[in-house]
């Protein structure tokens, strides 16, 4: 499988929520209660068991957090952008946005 640099991963299409640093990508979703977080970090744990491949996903009381990496291969891979892709696309699903500058 092919490690993708940060670059690769930011210009691949619909990752414009995610920012790849040190060697993983990183979202943040503002979700405005501990609720709604729990929420999608459900719909992050579904998406994850469905591909095989589990972020870190911290919940924190307004927003929760996900990094992408491959441990398998050592960095980001198309898998990373495939997952992003539909983890963005659940959060916008529950009416929650990303912050790329959080």
């Amino acid at each position: 499988m092919a490690i993708l640099t940060p670059l690769q991963f930011e210009d691949a299409d619909d990752t414009q929520d995610w920012r790849a640093l040190n060697a993983g990508a990183d979202a943040w979703f503002n979700t405005g209660s501990h609720s709604a977080g729990a929420r999608l970090v459900w719909r992050i744990a579904e998406l994850a068991e469905a591909a095989g491949h589990h972020p870190d996903v911290d919940l924190r009381s307004r927003g929760v957090h996900v990094r992408l990496f491959s441990h398998d291969v050592g960095g980001l891979t198309g898998r990373d952008v495939r997952l992003a892709r539909q983890i963005s696309a659940a959060a916008r699903d529950l009416g929650l946005s990303a912050d790329p500058s959080a």
